[in-house]
């Protein structure tokens, strides 16, 4: 599939307006509308729960584009104003997760409320909006995999020269697929609250492991290893451990 896509959608008079804003945008208003349908459901007061949505976005942006600028540091130092052109993307998804979570957490402690039962509701919104963002990496050419043959593998994509294998695809389906899976769960009897967040965690990284083994531009932590297959890996245990020892406990 040849098919070189332009990273802005349109232009307001001298202004771009770039693809990886228009999805990201979509994201968060679809998971925020999904979140607070769920959250009134489960009784909480929606007001209070966007409250706490749009002071976490801004945590989880800033966690993003630090975690991204901290592993790209050797080029980030010497073009230091590029630090703030996210429009190019350079938004990475564990940085978000991590300082989003964070906030989360003491922003739910603050306001008197369960973060597990908050995070059940919110985990099937961040996977599917996980899903619409990756199509932001498409349209900026980024986050693709090695070259292949086209002809032996019809599922190759026209990236930056070359046919590679779109990753970007492969982890929006496998997240898309996460999403149904936690949708026909939430409302399944013996699942502990909790459960669903914990079962994001662990499928989530489960393909990313595996995806991020096919990726040219992952950030290293040295040179034999990918930042964030470390770190999934290390989420699939914890969460499998926690999962394990929750449902024990009450059995």
């Amino acid at each position: 599939m040849k098919f070189i896509p332009q990273p802005i959608a349109f232009r307001i008079g001298s202004w771009p307006i770039y693809w990886y804003g228009i999805l990201l945008a979509t994201a968060i208003s679809l998971g925020t509308y999904l979140v607070l349908k769920e959250a009134k459901k489960k009784g909480l007061d929606p007001d209070q729960i966007l409250n706490i949505i749009l002071m976490v976005l801004p945590a989880a942006f800033l966690g993003a584009r630090l975690y991204y600028v901290i592993f790209n540091w050797s080029y980030y130092q010497r073009f230091p104003l590029e630090i703030l052109a996210v429009w190019q993307g350079g938004l990475a998804i564990h940085g978000g997760l991590i300082a989003g979570f964070l906030a989360a957490f003491f922003l739910l402690r603050k306001y008197g409320l369960d973060f597990w039962l908050a995070a059940d509701i919110a985990a099937p919104s961040i996977i599917l909006g996980q899903a619409i963002g990756r199509w932001g990496n498409f349209f900026n050419q980024e986050a693709y995999g090695y070259e292949v043959d086209p002809t032996s593998f019809p599922f190759a994509m026209y990236i930056d020269g070359a046919y590679r294998h779109p990753t970007f695809l492969y982890e929006s389906l496998w997240n898309v697929f996460v999403f149904l899976l936690l949708i026909s769960l939430r409302r399944k009897k013996g699942l502990l609250t909790g459960d669903l967040f914990l079962l994001y965690l662990i499928l989530y990284s489960l393909g990313r492991f595996f995806i991020e083994g096919l990726r040219t531009d992952s950030l290293m932590l040295t040179a034999n290893l990918r930042m964030a297959q470390v770190v999934s890996a290390l989420v699939i245990g914890v969460g499998l451990i926690l999962l394990g020892y929750r449902h024990k406990r009450v059995s």
